[in-house]
């Protein structure tokens, strides 16, 4: 997507993994200048240092110059860690420089972490992400946005560089409260439809069939289109989201109702069948066939 930002901003990234390289390729793509964290956890940077980006050893360093750091790490304590070690993002941080955390994390931890930002001169908001990978790289994440409406207005137009959709939920950490909820339906329909495609197999049902029944009823949409081509050919490029990492926001979730004193009793199973599997690095279109072999 382009651009509608008046001028270039410089833009400081920690995290340029599956989802954060495409936000980088296309905040380059659309004019910004980049300087991201070198760290293993890095895919492949050759195309963005190409394209004029330029790599540092610190986040302290990432965060010198720039007008807005954006985070895009795993969760709360890789967020608190990067900004707050003794060489991170506010070591560096100039005043009115704006925090752009797009984890997913603990809205209790991102509301300590805006206040302490906002404390070292800073402005916060958090922005989180979905869809998968290939949007990223698309320019077509939908984001969901914590910030105050200014903040939120001056920063629209940069958001739109990587993002397709923008909701504004709220003050900050209402884009972390709403991903989390997001999260529990769209893994907790994942666990469902992965539970009657197993069910499906054992009594013989053809996966056309099933995917026909269930996509033109009540179990069709945008989780069961992502489950499609495993269910037929056992491609799960399409879903890359790790049990680990559903297992984590699941975690996050339940940490969350804790806090607000909600009823959790569907995600208590559904956080009990991902945090279950042993092997933690599949992808979540395979409990099909881990489901699909349990006796």
């Amino acid at each position: 997507m382009q651009s509608t930002t008046e001028t270039p901003r410089r833009i400081g990234m920690v995290g340029v993994g599956l989802m954060g390289h495409g936000i980088a390729r296309n905040l380059l793509k659309a004019g910004h200048s980049l300087i991201f964290l070198d760290h293993p956890g890095n895919q492949p940077v050759d195309d963005l240092l190409a394209a004029g980006a330029e790599s540092r050893a610190s986040a302290r360093e990432v965060a010198q110059g720039a007008e807005v750091v954006l985070l895009c790490v795993t969760g709360s304590p890789q967020v608190e860690a990067v900004l707050f070690s003794p060489d991170g993002v506010l070591a560096g941080l100039a005043p009115d420089t704006a925090v752009v955390d797009c984890s997913t994390a603990l809205p209790s931890s991102t509301a300590k972490v805006a206040a302490r930002v906002e404390a070292a001169g800073g402005r916060f908001m958090d922005a989180a992400m979905t869809r998968t990978p290939k949007e990223a790289e698309e320019g077509r994440l939908n984001l969901i946005v914590g910030a105050p409406q200014a903040l939120f207005d001056e920063l629209r137009p940069l958001l739109a560089c990587f993002a397709e959709n923008i909701a504004h939920a709220g003050e900050v950490s209402a884009g972390h409260t709403l991903k989390l909820l997001h999260n529990f339906v769209s893994l907790g329909f994942a666990a469902v439809l992965a539970e009657a495609a197993a069910a499906s197999r054992r009594s013989g049902i053809d996966d056309a069939a099933f995917l026909e029944v269930l996509g033109k009823g009540g179990g069709g949409g945008v989780v069961l289109e992502r489950l499609r081509p495993f269910i037929e050919s056992g491609d799960a490029s399409g879903f890359r989201f790790s049990v680990a990492n559903a297992s984590k926001d699941l975690g996050y979730y339940h940490a969350m109702t804790d806090e607000l004193g909600v009823a959790r009793g569907v995600a208590e199973a559904v956080h009990a069948l991902y945090s279950g599997v042993e092997d933690q690095g599949m992808a979540v279109p395979e409990l099909i066939g881990l489901l699909e072999k349990r006796s």
